[in-house]
């Protein structure tokens, strides 16, 4: 039934783009509403179950989907929970919500150029935060824009995100190591490079899943996420080992 996958699909994106468990659950039930079902949810660590009752014939239909690996988006968390909202409040039709459903979805993201520069200015934020100076910060700005460059670069060819973040974070502290050479506060320029690797989203959320009672998920998480930091401390720790001696 194609509104029995449609829920279950939007399920699913919310779970991929890095929603909390319950706001899933709040908002696909809300949809459920909009279109007369009766939604309960099972949400794993990579799949949805969704038992789905239609309340005009009481007919039951069961739907196993996986949680796609997607971008976290917080555009696509306020527009997908706004439109449950919606369907409720204005009584939109099938039609309309799947509409709605596919432009929000398949809209264009932000010029990956843009978001490079965005992130090493903020990041070179961070050093100055940190009591960096301005050639740090500089430094910081273009090692981890080549860094996050990296990432988006192995990300295209399905490359182990595991190994992508030890990458990562193994050039952006190399490049940032040049600070080094400099009269500058170069322990702060190589110790901030590589905060923009750092999982916040899965551990505010894992944090949050814990907390409301969907333990599995919660620890599910915050596992991922601390075996990301793991990783993200393995490539810092290459460049302090080729850089012991400067640093000494």
């Amino acid at each position: 039934m194609d509104q029995v996958k449609f829920v279950a699909e939007y399920a699913a994106h919310l779970m991929g783009c890095g929603i909390h468990t319950s706001r899933v659950i709040r908002n696909t039930k809300r949809l459920g509403d909009a279109l007369n079902f009766d939604v309960n949810i099972s949400v794993f660590q990579k799949s949805i179950i969704l038992t789905i009752q239609k309340n005009e014939t009481q007919q039951i239909f069961s739907e196993v989907i996986e949680i796609p690996a997607l971008p976290i988006s917080f555009e696509h968390n306020a527009e997908l929970s706004g439109l449950s909202w919606e369907a409720v409040d204005r009584k939109l039709s099938f039609e309309e919500i799947k509409a709605k459903y596919d432009k929000i979805v398949s809209a264009p993201r932000m010029n990956q150029w843009l978001v490079l520069l965005l992130v090493g200015l903020a990041n070179a934020s961070f050093c100055r935060l940190f009591g960096g100076d301005w050639l740090s910060m500089f430094i910081v700005c273009i090692a981890t824009f080549a860094g996050f460059y990296t990432r988006l670069f192995l990300q295209a060819r399905k490359i182990n995100h595991y190994i992508i973040f030890i990458v990562s974070a193994f050039i952006a502290s190399m490049l940032s190591s040049t600070a080094l050479l400099f009269n500058t506060t170069s322990d702060i320029a190589l110790a901030t490079s590589v905060l923009y690797l750092i999982p916040g989203v899965p551990l505010i959320n894992g944090v949050i899943d814990i907390i409301e009672g969907h333990t599995l998920t919660g620890i599910s998480r915050l596992t991922n996420a601390f075996l990301l930091i793991i990783c993200i401390a393995i490539g810092l720790s290459f460049t302090l080992f080729l850089f012991t001696n400067r640093l000494v």
